[in-house]
């Protein structure tokens, strides 16, 4: 006879399966349409959140016909992150935006609060709302710094960015409802109003967990898309088939922008392997077919959650670290995360029409992903 404790934890599993098939908003993913990229496993939710403790909470602000906007928020562990602070790094694919906080992570190689994702305009917004925040955490009572990184892209094609709709109570609400388990993509949050490749784009989000002898380590990266470049699924040469490429008839279309990469990783690595793993992580943007274009912002957020390696008030710190040698895996872990969550961003959104009346088409997700089951069969022949 089936104990109900057993019973219980049989149920949980299936809901922890269930939830990684049907994503958070029922909306399809691309290995829903059976594309599977890369050839590391996924983790159970194919989400950042499978490195345990990490939390994703959303705002999405659409009223009216030109608030096309919103903010993300994504908690590194449960406890008390300025007194528990994780190793970190940033890496700058091309500097054309507004991270804030980029300089003390660098210096420091830490970082002591939520990061932030949001508009270019309401950068601001966002540092209030994590310092908010940070000051309300019991045992914070006498801090008298903290420093919040914050990321941006421009959603002004879409949104009335110049209206600043977000608030600090929104960046607040987002951190209030951060939680684990599948993560909500497409049109929402910080991705609420962006474009990538000239369709719509947004929120997305994948993990790979390396095998038990490199250590069974998971990396989770999460994306804020809104770039440009010729779109490539897989391989599939998207955005050439479609006609829908930059430098068309010597016009450039359709490749600013910017896009914010934030990698999680359990594994044990201090801020100079976590910058290594964020210059990999351009790498996967590559593989989309991003090209990284003068009016791109592109930027790399990294951090570990390795418990023993969290960064407190001790005078010594002795944390454990992978060797160099050890790397690799986590590196090819951080490439394959990074593609497919960006095509989760597309694959996601929906058609959005916003300011101005201006209507950006989504992804056409059967259409393509026929195109590309065709040519990969056409290949394995």
């Amino acid at each position: 006879m089936i104990s109900r404790h057993t019973l219980f934890l049989r149920l949980a599993a299936l809901l922890a399966a269930l939830s990684a098939v049907f994503p958070a908003d029922g909306r399809k993913r691309l290995r829903d349409y059976g594309i599977t990229p890369g050839v590391l496993p996924t983790g159970t939710y194919n989400a950042i959140t499978d490195v345990p403790g990490v939390k994703v909470g959303h705002v999405t602000k659409i009223e009216g016909t030109d608030m096309r906007t919103g903010v993300t928020a994504i908690l590194p562990h449960d406890g008390n992150l300025f007194r528990k602070k994780v190793p970190a790094a940033v890496y700058v694919g091309n500097g054309f935006g507004k991270l804030a906080g980029v300089t003390q992570v660098r210096e420091l190689g830490n970082i002591e609060a939520p990061v932030i994702l949001t508009n270019t305009l309401n950068v601001a917004e966002g540092i209030i709302g994590g310092i908010e925040y940070t000051l309300s955490q019991p045992g914070n009572e006498s801090v008298g710094s903290v420093n919040v990184v914050v990321g941006e892209t421009n959603d002004g094609s879409l949104n009335n960015i110049r209206g600043r709709y977000v608030t600090k109570e929104d960046v607040l609400a987002a951190i209030a409802c951060a939680r684990g388990g599948a993560v909500e993509e497409g049109n929402v949050g910080a991705g609420t109003g962006t474009v990538a490749f000239g369709l719509k784009g947004g929120i997305g989000t994948s993990s790979r967990v390396l095998p038990s002898s490199m250590g069974g380590f998971t990396v989770g990266v999460l994306v804020q898309s809104n770039y440009g470049g010729t779109l490539e699924i897989d391989g599939y040469p998207v955005g050439k088939r479609s006609g829908r490429y930059p430098y068309r008839d010597q016009i450039l279309q359709d490749v600013d922008g910017s896009c914010m990469i934030i990698v999680a990783t359990d594994a044990p690595v201090d801020a100079r392997n976590l910058e290594r793993m964020a210059k990999r992580a351009i790498m996967g943007l590559a593989k989309t077919g991003g090209i990284a274009s003068n009016g791109s912002g592109d930027y790399v957020i990294a951090f570990s959650v390795c418990p023993e390696n969290l960064i407190g008030a001790t005078p010594r710190y002795n944390p454990t670290l992978l060797q160099n040698d050890d790397m690799s895996g986590l590196f090819m872990a951080t490439i394959e995360a990074t593609e497919e969550a960006l095509w989760n961003s597309l694959f996601a959104a929906e058609t959005m029409t916003g300011r101005q009346g201006r209507k950006v088409e989504a992804l056409d997700k059967d259409k393509v992903a026929a195109e590309i089951l065709r040519s990969q069969a056409r290949e394995s022949r």
